[in-house]
This record gives structure tokens, C-alpha cells and sequence, in this order.
């Protein structure tokens, strides 16, 4: 018989590296970085299907919201939601996901994968992962090992009994982990034969994952026990016990378990993969024209070579011309220009963006919430301009502010508005306008995305200046609650 296999997604993460485009409000996961769905519904869609169960996702509380809607617009309904205090990396997370599974259906497959990942060919992933089912199942901890085709130094490594000739997905020995190279040594792996990338894909039972806690990372495997007996339900998500969660270490599934566990198989995988961590890998996925060009959106190369230029609003016009082995990513609010081979070093720009205020080190142009979306237009000392799209049935909560007055002009759809008592309708080019101090409620009651331009005027315009007194999405209060 089968044995179902139960997919994790692990949805954290800030995607630093490929900034203006991902930024800690709105991470790469999330994008659409190499066709018409994001990176996390391609994930999800390829762990789906026969012989998959429901997925479960461990994510943060700012991206909750996204990650139901994304998983809605592709008819996903996941298993589980499970909600990170705080960021914790990969140890944490993986085993916070296998004790519920084991709880619902104890001794099941589980497979690992991060949300970020391009793996074109879903149904080769899918027989590499059925393939290794069978000594999943048998107590050994299986991980995938992709094919390298050059010396990269950004990925972990893993060497092999002996070298790889066929490709079929068959389980073999690891002999042992090795750490991002230097390019020396990355050269020579990549001669040898031996050697495979490290994916960060991961098959295994749930009792073979939590006997390794308890063999090698015993206070692990109780804090995260603790911040699940201590979780509470939130709507359709379940939030970990922080006082539990917090204490627990910052540290990877490779260091906490992997390492020094005795039961590792690898399965050698020959199809193409990456994990997009930087514009360099962007640029390889985009397939390169004869020039070795990739443009995308309103992008235009004139006499341009081996350059990546991406113009990422609809509107707007990147043109590069005479560039050579260039990266220009050009967004509403922020430009990022670089030579390829320095591509990796775009976290240092953001985080001299941070350490200087800079808002667009971490924001992104729109800010997702559970009822829709808004960004800013335009801003002065004491007015903003912003647009705000409310989804068919989505609801603002009903609130307050202390420093500030809102003027509401209807451009698309129909509104229901509350403004104190009164509770109306308002349709294309009607106005309205909230006085400062007012409760009020914004509602889409139509079946197509309501749009109106909203004017702020006051001496404080920030977004945590807000109280909520009913919200549908039980958010409490603070900035998006």
C-alpha cells in the first residue's frame, strides 16, 4: 500500500538578496518571480496531487493572511497553518510541523521543502520523492541531492559513497555534509562526481524526526512540545505558545539533527533546480537570450550583454543601453543597479538602507492585508495620498484615529461605509469624508475589486496610529495587528 505523504512548506524567511523586488514585508516566497504564480503556489502545487496529503505551513504572523489567500487562488486548502512567534530557523520549525502531523496521523511520511524554490519538471520532483518513499519509511532520513552543473560557492554540499552515473532516483549512502566552499574546493567536488548540491528537501517518518531530537537535540524537541501544548486557535491558524517558542535556539535542521544523525540517504536528483538566492540565479532562470539578456516587464536592451533588467510595475520603462554583465531592477520606490558577480551583495545595501532609516529596506511599495492591499502615492508633512483595493466581501475593521482626518473618493465599485452611526452606499466618483477622531468602516460588498483613492490629513499619518473595535479577521491592535 502507498503511504500518503503529508508536505511541509517552510514560509519564512526575508529573501534579503534579491531586494528591491523581496523585502521582510513582502519576501520572495510570495512573487511572481518566474511565470504567472508565485514561488509559494508552485511549491504548493507541485506537493499536491496523488498520493499528498493536505499541506502544512509554518509561516509568521505577518504573512498569514497572504499565505491563505495565495493558497485559495490555486484551490489549496492547507492541513495546518502554524504560526512562528518569532523566526527561529529551520530546527524549530520542521519539528513543530512533524508533532502535529504525529498527532493526526502518527508514523507519517513527511516531506520537507522550502516555499522558494523553482523545480520545473513537478512530475520527475514527484517520482524522485515516491522513489524515496520506501526507505523513508523504513527509518532512514532521506534528503535530495541535485545534480551540480558548476562550482558554486553559495550551496552546501553533500558527498556520496561513489560517484553518480544514471540519475535515477535510488537512495544512496551520505558520507557526510560540507559547507558552502570556497571556489578551490568547489571545483574539485564538482570534477570528482561525488558530490551533489544541498537542497534542503528532506523525507522522513515523524517518529524517525522526533526519535533524532531526542537523540540529538533533546531541549529542542521539548520547548517546541511546550509551544504546541501551549498553542491557541486564530481563526484558521494556530498560533505556538510564545513564552515556549522564544527561548528556543536559532538554528538549522543541518546543525540540530542532520550532522551528527547516522540513518541519512540521499537520492540523487537530475532535474533542473534553484533556489533563487540572489539576481545572478534570477538571471539563469530567465534563460538567457543570444546576448545573454533576460528583460522582463516594461525592460529594453539596446546593444546590452549578459545583463538582467526587470522593470517591475506596469508602467514603467527600464532602458539599458551598452551594459555589460549588468543587474537593473527597477521598482515604484526603489532601484537597484549592479554588476552581476556582485549581485550577492545586495544585503549589505539594505542593510545600510536599515541602519538609515531608509523605509524600503524592509517595506514593500504595498502593503498586503487579509481584506486587500494599499500603497502610498503620494506624501507631504501633514497629508498622504494612497490607493486602496478592497477585495470582493473584504472588510477594514472598524476604528479610529487619534491624528488624523481621511477623504474617501470611490474610483472603482461600490462601498459600504460606516462613518459613526450612519451606514451607506457609495458608488463610483462619490466622496466621503471621515473627521478626525470618527469610527468608521470601509466594507466591499460587490463581487469585483472595490478601488478608492483615500487623502489623510493630520499631524501623525503612520500606520499604528489606529484602535480597532470589531475586526472579522481578529487581528487585536497595533500597526496590522
Amino acid at each position: 500500500m502507498i503511504q500518503t505523504i503529508h508536505p511541509v512548506l517552510l514560509c519564512g524567511g526575508s529573501g534579503t538578496r534579491l531586494w528591491p523586488l523581496s523585502r521582510k514585508s513582502h519576501p520572495k516566497q510570495f512573487a511572481r518571480l518566474t511565470g504567472e504564480e508565485s514561488l509559494f503556489q508552485a511549491s504548493a502545487r507541485r506537493l499536491g496531487g496523488d498520493g499528498f496529503a493536505a499541506p502544512v505551513i509554518v509561516t509568521g504572523g505577518d504573512f498569514r493572511f497572504i499565505v491563505l489567500e495565495q493558497l485559495a487562488a490555486i484551490e489549496t486548502a492547507p492541513a495546518a497553518v502554524l504560526i512562528e512567534p518569532a523566526a527561529r530557523n529551520t530546527a524549530p520549525a520542521i519539528l513543530a510541523a512533524a508533532l502535529d502531523i504525529e498527532a493526526r496521523d502518527p508514523g507519517a511520511l513527511m516531506l520537507v521543502a522550502p516555499s522558494d524554490h523553482v523545480l520545473p519538471d513537478a512530475a520527475r520532483f514527484r517520482a524522485a520523492v515516491q522513489a524515496a518513499a520506501p526507505t523513508a519509511a523504513e527509518g532512514r532520513i532521506v534528503t535530495f541531492g541535485i545534480r551540480p552543473d558548476r562550482a558554486e560557492t553559495g550551496y552546501g554540499w553533500m558527498e556520496l559513497d561513489g560517484p553518480v552515473t544514471d540519475w535515477a532516483p535510488l537512495p544512496r549512502p551520505l558520507i557526510r555534509f560540507v559547507e558552502k566552499p570556497g571556489t578551490a574546493a568547489a571545483e574539485a567536488m564538482l570534477a570528482d562526481g561525488r558530490y551533489l548540491w544541498n537542497a534542503g528537501i528532506f523525507l522522513f517518518t515523524t517518529t524517525t524526526l522526533i526519535a533524532a531530537f531526542e537523540a540529538h537535540a533533546p531541549d529542542i524537541l521539548a520547548g517546541v512540545r511546550a509551544a504546541l501544548q501551549g498553542a491557541r486557535q486564530d481563526l484558521a491558524f494556530t498560533r505556538l505558545d510564545a513564552a515556549a517558542w522564544e527561548p528556543l535556539p536559532d538554528i538549522s535542521i543541518d546543525y540540530a539533527v542532520m550532522e551528527t544523525a547516522r540513518n541519512l540517504s540521499v537520492v540523487p536528483y537530475g532535474g533542473a533546480w534553484s533556489d533563487l538566492g540572489g539576481w545572478e540565479a534570477v538571471w539563469r532562470e530567465g534563460r538567457p537570450d543570444a546576448t545573454g539578456v533576460v528583460c522582463h516587464g516594461g525592460a529594453t536592451a539596446i546593444g546590452c550583454t549578459d545583463s538582467l533588467l526587470r522593470a517591475e510595475a506596469g508602467t514603467m520603462q527600464l532602458v539599458g543601453i551598452g551594459l555589460t554583465n549588468i543587474v537593473a531592477i527597477a521598482m515604484p520606490d526603489a532601484v537597484l543597479v549592479a554588476d552581476r558577480s556582485r549581485a550577492q551583495d545586495v544585503k549589505l545595501a539594505v542593510a545600510q538602507l536599515r541602519a538609515r532609516g531608509i523605509a524600503q529596506a524592509e517595506t514593500f511599495p504595498q502593503d498586503f492585508r487579509p481584506w486587500g492591499w494599499f500603497e502610498s502615492l503620494a506624501t507631504g508633512p501633514r497629508f498622504q495620498v494612497k490607493r486602496i483595493v478592497v477585495k470582493p466581501g473584504g472588510a477594514l475593521s472598524l476604528q479610529s484615529h487619534f491624528h488624523r482626518a481621511e477623504h474617501w473618493i470611490v474610483v472603482e465599485g461600490t462601498a459600504r461605509i460606516t462613518i459613526g452611526d450612519e451606514v451607506r452606499l457609495v458608488s463610483e466618483n462619490q466622496s466621503v469624508y471621515i473627521p478626525l477622531g470618527t469610527q468608521h468602516r470601509l466594507e466591499n460588498p460587490g463581487k469585483l475589486p472595490m478601488v478608492l483613492i483615500e487623502v489623510q490629513t493630520g499631524s501623525y499619518l503612520g500606520e499604528d496610529d489606529i484602535i480597532r473595535y470589531e475586526d472579522v479577521y481578529a487581528r487585536g491592535q497595533g500597526a496590522k495587528g
